[in-house]
């Protein structure tokens, strides 16, 4: 069996731009003005579904793939202020659930390449080659993606959001395999 790697590294470094969302670590009751959610609620609100808390990706619609938005959650939490707004191309292409099979090769790819102690922009690469095994999220217009989010975010009520369950996220922290 042969890994790929997508390509659409490249092709979304542009998003983040123009995107106006500020990644943040933990689950968020709601988001701020800024944006202030993490990947994965972000994600959701780009898919075109209502803003809903993530504590666990099998609270996600059935349209993201489990082991993708896994890592990204993972990625997401451990990563610095700065690192973490490099997920943001990423919010896009995580709605690409696949079949048992395709869902464990993406499983199982993930758990290889991370079995080492390796760097963010590493573990960025195997979020990449992951979302390169099977069906690849719908490609959205750029415009329709920020329409939703700016929804969302002229919908906040506070200027900055709080994680949700701040102790919670500290508990998975400690328990997540070091990388």
């Amino acid at each position: 069996m042969r890994w790929g790697r997508a390509t659409g590294m490249a092709a979304m470094d542009s998003f983040d731009h123009i995107l106006n969302w500020k990644l943040k670590r933990g689950s968020h009751p709601f988001p701020d003005k800024d944006g202030g959610s993490c990947i994965n609620e972000a994600a959701i609100v780009a898919a075109g579904f209502s803003y809903q808390p993530v504590r666990a990706v099998e609270t996600m619609p059935a349209c993201f793939s489990r082991p993708i938005c896994r890592l990204a959650m993972l990625l997401n939490d451990e990563a610095s202020d700065a690192q973490r707004q490099l997920l943001l191309p990423f919010v896009t292409r995580l709605a690409c659930a696949d079949t048992a099979k395709v869902e464990w090769e993406r499983e199982v790819y993930i758990a290889q390449h991370l079995r080492y102690r390796i760097s963010f922009q590493d573990r960025l690469e195997v979020l990449e080659g992951a979302l390169a095994i099977g069906r690849r999220a719908d490609v959205l217009a750029t415009e329709e993606v920020r329409s939703r989010l700016d929804v969302v975010q002229q919908s906040a009520n506070a200027r900055t959001s709080v994680a949700d369950h701040l102790n919670f996220s500290k508990i998975k922290a400690w328990l997540a395999p070091t990388l």
